[in-house]
């Protein structure tokens, strides 16, 4: 079905769909979806009715009367639970998170699935978060390239509030360029206008697709689609990943009317560049870098080795924010007040660890991931010196020297990834020199 509604978006620009709803609460869809919203593992929403008790209630009668609201039109969501998160490596600054009842997930996971295609058929090369087949990477790749060809001068901004920022009527106004099903476009009006409720009362607004919801993503890619289409390369080359943006340049006065044009683009949509994380880098030896999609970029000098002549080169690494985000997510796994035995403390931490390093590792991580397993060594010895109530030097010498390799954490040597431009991301060298995927 997605394929098919793909092609058929891709085969006809101008065409609007006018029969999407009956996909929505189609049993194989609903069915499908269930599945994407049990592996998530969420919490409940405000409802506090968790997904163990929606399959003790029974999964298929859930769902049957899920599509029977929705074909009769009685389907009505309810407001999502906000709570507040820290952002990543950011101890004082927190983002609001929404999350919506279960059968409001499925709802809109059935929606994305539908929705999604007929979308994605239109989207610009410039964008790349929140979509099928495309990876933070990519992304980062086209910084790479971008440097590769002389590009020295990079805007970097992201959109100030931009879930909770986006007006409801300009929103549907964009999607209803290419759907007219008044059922599905109703479907949406009433999941944006749910509401959240926050300390006890339930709010609702003119703004934002809720942080947090399965279908917010795309519907903010949708919005913002405006932007890439708009966007001129003459402008410098735009990377879009979801609301974070950069743009590379060859001077500082294209970047200076890059950002104006950025400036111009978002006041249409309502939007404006968040002052606190604009500006112009250049990059240069020896200056100053960039942050984007959770690594610091910068240019820097080969120290040269083995009779090599030194050379210049775009690096990138995990970026302090981070950096903190790993430790802090250490220090939670550690914390001494947990009773579960030292080795399994190092499972979890090699779990979080895994992931992070499956990340970072396409770069010129090394010294950083150095940083990091030793921060993970010296909370794993503190955890051991606390549970036996003994010195650190207990815990370090229960670690390296009674352990035969430290309780199995994983280690972070050998795995990193340089990157060069025009060469794809995911074709590695080899034990031999030669490249593989």
């Amino acid at each position: 079905m997605q394929h098919t509604l793909y092609r058929a978006a891709k085969a006809d620009p101008g065409r609007r769909f006018h029969a999407l709803m009956d996909k929505v609460y189609r049993r194989d869809v609903l069915a499908r979806v269930w599945l994407m919203v049990r592996s998530n593992n969420g919490a409940p929403g405000i409802d506090n009715i968790t997904l163990a008790e929606v399959e003790e209630y029974g999964v298929p009668r859930l769902l049957d009367e899920v599509a029977a609201e929705l074909r009769e039109g009685r389907y009505r969501p309810l407001p999502a639970r906000r709570v507040m998160i820290p952002k990543p490596g950011l101890k004082d600054e927190y983002r609001p998170l929404s999350i919506p009842a279960v059968r409001d997930r499925v709802v809109q996971a059935a929606v994305k699935i539908v929705f999604e295609p007929v979308f994605e058929a239109d989207m610009a090369d410039c964008s790349f978060g929140f979509r099928p087949k495309r990876s933070a990477h990519d992304a980062l790749q086209v910084l790479m390239n971008e440097y590769g060809r002389g590009r020295r001068w990079v805007v970097e901004t992201d959109i100030a509030d931009c879930f909770s920022a986006i007006p409801h009527d300009k929103l549907i106004h964009a999607i209803e360029e290419r759907i007219c099903d008044q059922s599905l476009l109703g479907l949406l009006r009433v999941i944006l206008r749910a509401g959240v409720m926050e300390g006890g009362q339930v709010r609702t607004e003119d703004l934002g697709t809720p942080q947090g919801g399965v279908v917010s993503p795309v519907m903010c890619n949708v919005y913002l689609h405006r932007l890439d289409r708009a966007w001129d390369e003459a402008d410098g080359v735009l990377t879009r990943y979801a609301d974070d943006l950069t743009v590379m340049c060859w001077s500082r006065s294209q970047a200076e009317r890059a950002l104006a044009r950025l400036t111009e683009l978002l006041a249409e949509l309502g939007l404006e560049p968040k002052a606190a994380k604009t500006r112009i880098v250049h990059l240069e030896v020896g200056g100053e870098g960039f942050d984007f999609l959770g690594f610091h970029h910068r240019l820097v000098r080969s120290t040269g080795f083995n009779g090599k002549r030194p050379f210049v080169f775009l690096a990138r690494w995990p970026a302090n924010k981070a950096m903190q985000h790993a430790r802090d997510r250490i220090r939670e796994l550690t914390d001494r007040r947990r009773k579960l035995r030292p080795e399994a403390i190092a499972e979890e931490v090699n779990l979080f660890l895994r992931g992070w390093i499956a990340y970072f590792r396409y770069g010129h991580s090394a010294q950083r991931f150095s940083k990091i397993r030793q921060y993970a060594r010296m909370r794993l010895a503190r955890y051991i010196s606390k549970k036996h109530r003994a010195s650190r030097g207990f815990g370090w010498r229960a670690l390296v020297v009674l352990s035969p390799n430290e309780l199995g954490l994983i280690g972070m040597y050998g795995i990193v990834v340089p990157l060069r431009p025009f060469k794809d991301w995911r074709v590695r060298p080899d034990a031999g020199g030669e490249r593989r995927r």
